[in-house]
């Protein structure tokens, strides 16, 4: 699992036919203290999250595990909202 933030949104009108009525979010890796990091990715939402929220984010077979993904082409889903991190030195 990644904690990411969520900075973008992306409409694709040509896709999938397995991906219609799904939302695609642009999120930015991030690590416990919020510091960006790695590389920008897609994901599709499974949870109503947001631009600016932290979320949870499973990549590769993990992503299709997600609710209703099972036969989908996607290989990074959103699948928690973050309330709090804390995080002890």
């Amino acid at each position: 699992m990644l904690l990411a933030k969520i900075v973008g949104t992306v409409v694709a009108t040509r896709k999938d036919p397995r991906l219609v009525s799904s939302k695609l979010l642009i999120a930015r890796p991030m690590d416990p203290r919020g510091k960006a990091e790695g590389s920008y990715l897609v994901a599709i939402d499974t949870v109503d999250a947001g631009v600016g929220e932290t979320v949870l984010i499973v990549s590769g077979s993990s992503a299709r595990m997600a609710s209703g993904l099972k036969e989908c082409p996607v290989d990074a889903a959103v699948i928690g909202i973050v309330d709090n991190v804390e995080v002890e030195d």
